[in-house]
Formats: structure tokens, C-alpha cells, sequence
């Protein structure tokens, strides 16, 4: 790419749903920074405390409340605000949960996606959509290699089976009203993204590995694990937004030639182990412990998970700047600084998330990703 991500953004009007969760406020402090005209759509943030609150985002940007079930509420969101770029986060996120509320993980991770894809054909919106999924949209085949993006889809649980109905509605909207060989005519190009364990500070959520280990670390209690040996695509936050925001921008400067699915993962071709990634945390924290201790109402996860993204790096010259050893690390830094703040109030939460985006840019630029400037 010929231009920056600050060129390309610089007072774009950008529309992101789920900003007040973990990866979408993340990423509206990055659109934020980079000059981008944020606009926000969502519940209330999902958890007690939440990033999105701890970093003032609210007063930030434009903050609207609203359901990705609500199409109508959507469409007068795009009227008003004519965003050039939607990325759509909004998401029931956790795979525990969908084993207690199917229904509502269905509607809200596939309706909610097809809403969104409604609300863009009916109000002709031009510009770009990148619909973010999950890896767990594959099916399941125990794959050591990683996953490619022409790999069957599937899913045993019902968040797997969610994610994997999204893809299929972006596709279906795509092939049927925003086809990639017709773009100078609809003139919207479509895109799904697909990443991995993502960690990083500001996680609070429940049943998740990493924010479970943070919370216990700050209490000096031990570490429960339900699943040491569950390998998974651990990455930090910043390494799979830095591919959704580049593959916006290509979407926008030449859409017809992105408008696909793609694989976001980890520099990482070993496994890497829940027990491993819990035993860096308590070295980056400097104490701890942990215990493993199975739920006995625990069902089914897949062992073992892991992204191929060849196509990223062939097709976008997208890289991932950290290792997973450094997204623990960073992410173990940012908690110490939330739990400092409670103590003494030293530097405030979003110049600390400013400061991890600026050190990942630093990192990139390293690897030849210049554009990430």
C-alpha cells in the first residue's frame, strides 16, 4: 500500500458496532489516533469495569446505544452519519455462554451481522465493511497446520456455529448484491476477518484464560485452569486490529480486489499451551501461582485451534509485530498500571493504551510495515 493508515482515515467518518466492548474500544482509540471520525454502536459496555469507561472513550467520540437486532435503528445510524468504513464487532463473545443462550448468540452474532449487511444494501451506503468473526468458524478437524480461508466451516457449539453463519450471510450478501466484479456499480466492498485469542489490557470478561489470570494476580490468588494442554492462537489485541484496519483501507483505495475473507494470527508455528501462556503472566507479574482444577459442568472446547495467514502476508504485507510472550508482557503492564491507578493515581488508562498502540507501530515499522504509520 502506497499510502499510510493515517492518510487514508485522516477525518474518514467510520462507523464501528461493539466499540464499548474489548477488541471495539481498542480499536476506536486506534481510528481515534490515526484522525478518524468515530462513531460507536452498541449495548452498554458488557462488564464492571470495562476499558471503554476507564479510558474516557464516551467523551471521545460519537457514543450511541443500540442492538445490532434493531435493523431499522441501524439504518438511520448510517443515514446520519454516512460512515466510508463499518467494522462490525458487535458479539455475544464467549463460548460458555452460548452453551446456556444459544438463541440469543444466534441472533445476535448472525442476525446481528445480517442486519448490519441490510442496513448498508438499503441505505446504498459506498465505502467498505469488514465483518469481524472468530477462527472458531471453522470445523473442527484437529488441523496441526493452521487453518486456511478456503477450509471448510462448521462448528460444534453454538458461538462456533454462529461465527460460521456469519461468514456464510457475508458471503451471501456479497455474491448477491455486492458482487466484487460489479463493484463500480454498488461501489461497497465486503470483507470478513477471522482471528484467534486475542488478550490484552482492559479485558474484564468472564471465562476467559488471560483476564481470569489478571483478576486473580491483582487478588494474590491462585490461578484456576480448567484446560492446560488446550492450545491455542494467542495474540495481542493490536496484532489482529492492525490487519482489520489495513484490510479497511485496501477495501477502500481497491475493493474489488480485497472483498474476501482473511486470516489474522499469531508469529507463532509451535503451539502454545494455556499452561504456558499462565505460567509468562506470573513471570511478567513477578508472583503467583496456579492450580488446575476442570469444571465438572465444562463442555466441549476444541484442543487444538490454530490460523494459517499466508494470504495476509502474500496479498497485504500484513505481519504480526509481537510474539506471544510480548502480548502477555504487554498486556500484564497495562493491569499494573489499572491497578495502580486505584491506588495512586498515576498515569491515566488511555495515554497507557496510546502508548501500547505507539510501541506496536514501532515494532511493525521494524518488519516493513511502514503503512501502519
Amino acid at each position: 500500500m502506497n499510502k499510510t493508515l493515517r492518510e487514508i482515515y485522516r477525518d474518514m467518518p467510520v462507523l464501528v458496532t461493539g466499540h464499548t466492548g474489548f477488541k471495539g474500544s481498542w480499536l476506536s482509540i486506534w481510528l481515534r489516533e490515526l484522525g478518524a471520525k468515530v462513531v460507536g454502536y452498541s449495548i452498554d459496555p458488557p462488564t464492571q469495569p470495562n476499558n471503554f469507561e476507564l479510558c474516557g472513550l464516551g467523551g471521545k467520540m460519537v457514543d450511541l446505544r443500540g442492538d445490532v437486532r434493531d435493523c431499522d435503528r441501524l439504518e438511520q445510524v448510517i443515514k446520519q452519519y454516512s460512515p466510508r468504513v463499518v467494522f462490525h464487532l458487535a458479539a455475544q463473545p464467549i463460548v460458555l455462554f452460548s452453551y446456556e443462550h444459544p438463541k440469543e448468540t444466534l441472533d445476535v452474532n448472525v442476525g446481528g451481522t445480517i442486519n448490519v449487511l441490510e442496513a448498508l444494501r438499503r441505505t446504498k451506503t459506498t465505502g467498505a465493511f469488514v465483518g469481524v468473526t472468530s477462527d472458531k468458524c471453522y470445523e473442527d478437524q484437529n488441523m496441526v497446520w493452521g487453518y486456511r480461508e478456503s477450509d471448510p466451516l462448521g462448528g460444534f457449539d453454538p458461538y462456533s456455529a454462529s461465527k460460521a453463519m456469519a461468514e456464510l450471510a457475508i458471503a451471501s450478501y456479497r455474491n448477491s448484491f455486492f458482487p466484487p466484479a460489479k463493484y463500480a456499480d454498488h461501489g461497497l466492498a465486503t470483507a470478513s476477518a477471522r482471528a484467534g485469542n486475542v488478550i490484552g489490557g482492559g479485558d474484564f470478561a468472564e471465562y476467559r484464560l488471560v483476564p481470569d489470570c489478571m483478576k486473580a494476580l491483582m487478588k494474590q490468588e491462585a490461578i484456576v485452569l480448567r484446560n492446560p494442554a488446550s492450545v491455542r492462537s494467542w495474540q495481542h489485541v493490536l496484532v489482529p486490529l492492525s490487519g482489520y484496519l489495513l484490510l479497511g483501507a485496501e477495501l477502500i483505495e481497491q475493493g474489488d480486489r480485497f472483498s474476501s475473507a482473511w486470516n489474522f494470527g499469531p508469529s507463532e508455528v509451535q503451539p502454545v499451551t494455556t499452561e504456558a501462556v499462565v505460567e509468562q503472566a506470573i513471570r511478567c507479574w513477578g508472583s503467583g501461582e496456579w492450580v488446575h482444577r476442570p469444571l465438572p459442568h465444562a463442555q466441549k472446547e476444541t484442543e487444538v485451534l490454530k490460523l494459517n495467514w499466508e494470504k495476509a502476508a502474500n496479498r497485504l504485507n500484513w505481519l504480526p509485530a509481537y510474539a506471544w510472550e510480548r502480548a502477555v508482557a504487554q498486556t500484564v503492564d497495562w493491569f499494573k498500571a489499572y491497578q495502580a491507578q486505584g491506588e495512586n493515581g498515576q498515569e491515566d488508562l488511555y495515554s497507557v493504551s496510546l502508548r501500547h498502540i505507539r510501541d506496536y507501530t514501532d515494532e511493525a515499522k521494524k518488519k516493513g510495515m511502514a503503512w501502519l504509520d
